[in-house]
């Protein structure tokens, strides 16, 4: 599996995904800077990290958006690729229209820096195939905007069509609607959530219970 990792302009969890991502495959994904117009030829999965793109200024994510890498991105999305954002991954991916919603202040306006518990809504997934329906893992999380919100048929659409990916199973503390961590595009081959399961993937970090994300993604994607 060849990734791809978007670094923009204030990224801070490329580093780790990078971790994640080589623990699996055994190859160090590509490092590809938000001004470039392409991604490396042979592209199987591309990684939107965290951190605070462009400072967060706007909206989060509303300025990666508009990014020249972006174009590629999107085109590789509607290709059919794999694309997966996590924390401000998801923001950008909402933001570029690539997902449904916007990631909107956390209730009572304070950053959240702690561990969550997760619950698995859609199993069998190039990136979830590694749980099982219901299973529940721990994640950090360390956001102030991950207040996910979409209009009610918006978010009926996304219950309905099995692509509500991630809940918050132990508490909804940023006050997203439906308690929703992650979402999935009507392909299964975009993913977005909050939580960061690349900083639980080896018992030296505290844990591996982020690891199944990336071991599924891994067999999923090899070959492609």
């Amino acid at each position: 599996m060849n990734a791809a990792i978007i670094v923009f302009p204030g990224t801070n969890r490329e580093r780790d995904m990078a971790l994640a991502l080589t623990r699996v495959t055994g190859r160090k994904p590509a490092m590809v800077f938000h001004r470039e117009t392409a991604l490396p030829a042979g592209t199987d999965l591309v990684v939107l990290p965290g951190g605070f793109s462009h400072g967060d200024y706007l909206r989060c994510g509303a300025m990666a958006a508009l990014s020249p890498i972006m174009a590629a991105v999107r085109e590789f999305a509607m290709g059919g690729g794999h694309v997966l954002g996590v924390c401000n991954g998801f923001q950008i991916l909402c933001e570029a229209g690539l997902l449904p919603g916007v990631l909107l202040r956390n209730a009572g306006l304070r950053f959240l820096s702690m561990d969550c518990v997760l619950r698995v809504e859609r199993a069998g997934t190039a990136f979830t195939s590694h749980w099982q329906k219901g299973a529940t893992f721990r994640a950090p999380m360390a956001h102030g905007d991950g207040n996910y919100f979409a209009d009610e048929a918006t978010l009926d659409r996304l219950e309905g069509e099995g692509l509500v990916a991630f809940r918050y199973a132990d508490a909804n503390r940023n006050g997203a609607a439906r308690d929703i961590a992650g979402i999935l595009s009507p392909n299964l081959r975009v993913l977005g959530l909050m939580p960061h399961p690349e900083d639980l993937v080896d018992p030296l970090m505290g844990g591996v219970d982020g690891l199944p994300l990336f071991t599924s993604m891994a067999e999923a994607l090899v070959g492609v």
